[in-house]
């Protein structure tokens, strides 16, 4: 949910400059209007008759504020030509193509390999396509900022709403891939069962639901077109809106936090079941807690930062301190694949087997377990 903020925080600001709104049509640069100028020069006929036509023709498509004559391409594409391309949005943009290549990768291997159809490969699925949006989303807003008039409502809310549905269903796909590895451990003689089929498409379905419901609040009122002062850091999502995203997100991350403190006693005492094995289970099981713990330090680094500054910070902070908070929560969804997919094995033989043909002995050797995402 909080993840969607990340990338709409850019559609609140089109440079490092907060006074350049991409959504305000008084801070787009657009020349004066031809008909206009012929308009005033026809008002005026003694001035119109002491100036020369090439003069008038320069003063009818000139932009004061350019100090030089406006393109073609400026007036068909409504470019604001004086308005710089900020780093942070640049940065922002190339983030979305990484994640968009990483996650149409991800989600090729699943689609072209059968064997890839058990719970776990489904719920990646689903966090791949959540990414895959999330990634067209942050191109799309540099597109809509820079290359077209963003002024316009229905962009602007499209622009977001994708945002906001897609970075919702990553948070929660996250969230219900962690549930399923709790359900490994937990049942783990019945965790191979058809019930257990149904009940990861039901969290899959409910997942997409609550994102696409999330998504589609902007577009039926909720936000602050307007009414400025309602915008929170985010704009054109309301204050009140981005603070219940931010402390959603971290009821989310406190359960995170919690399954996998479960999962981690779970395992424990499963090694200490097993008295013959006792040594060399201790060491998987330390080694896994400690993969565990880094994959929940990661996902809170990148998003904790985030979402506290959207419940204290408001419209009049810095742009800087925003786009600061936003990269490295779009960061986390360049991580999720290499976290949940290409870590792991069957994924990684899939992979070898497209580009070299072949499998590494070290990943036919090694034993497959239920948990291992």
């Amino acid at each position: 949910m909080i993840l969607s903020l990340a990338a709409t925080a850019a559609m609140s600001h089109g440079g490092l400059n907060s006074s350049l709104d991409p959504f305000d049509s008084s801070t787009w640069g657009f020349g004066e209007d031809p008909s206009s100028n012929a308009s005033l020069s026809a008002s005026s006929p003694s001035s119109s008759s002491s100036s020369s036509p090439s003069s008038s023709l320069s003063s009818s498509s000139a932009d004061p504020s350019l100090g030089r004559p406006l393109t073609p391409d400026d007036l068909l594409l409504g470019l604001p030509a004086s308005q710089e391309v900020s780093p942070w949005d640049v940065a922002l943009c190339v983030t979305g193509t990484l994640i968009s290549c990483e996650n149409a990768l991800v989600l090729a291997v699943l689609f072209y390999t059968p064997a890839l159809r058990a719970p776990m490969f489904i719920l990646i699925g689903s966090l791949a396509v959540a990414d895959l949006l999330a990634g067209l989303g942050l191109i799309l807003n540099f597109v809509c900022t820079y290359l077209v008039d963003a002024s316009l409502e229905p962009v602007t809310l499209l622009s977001v709403g994708l945002l906001i549905a897609a970075f919702s269903a990553s948070v929660l796909s996250i969230l219900a891939i962690t549930v399923d590895r709790y359900l490994s451990l937990y049942n783990a003689l019945t965790y191979h069962t058809e019930r257990t089929l149904t009940f990861t498409y039901v969290m899959v379905l409910l997942v997409w639901l609550c994102g696409a419901t999330l998504g589609l609040l902007p577009a039926l009122g909720w936000n602050c077109l307007r009414d400025a002062a309602a915008c929170s850091v985010c704009r054109p999502v309301t204050k009140g809106n981005a603070v219940a995203l931010a402390v959603a997100f971290l009821l989310v991350f406190a359960l995170m936090t919690q399954l996998y403190l479960q999962i981690c006693r779970i395992a424990f005492r499963h090694a200490q079941q097993i008295a013959v094995q006792h040594q060399f289970l201790a060491i998987s099981t330390t080694k896994g807690v400690s993969t565990l713990s880094a994959i929940l330090c990661a996902f809170g680094a990148c998003w904790l930062p985030f979402a506290t500054y959207c419940i204290v910070a408001d419209p009049s902070y810095p742009a800087a301190y925003t786009y600061a908070a936003v990269l490295p929560a779009a960061c986390c969804s360049v991580l999720n694949p290499v976290i949940y997919a290409f870590r792991n094995p069957d994924i990684q033989k899939s992979l070898w087997m497209a580009c070299c043909g072949c499998v590494p002995s070290s990943l036919s050797l090694r034993p497959r377990t239920s948990s291992d995402v």
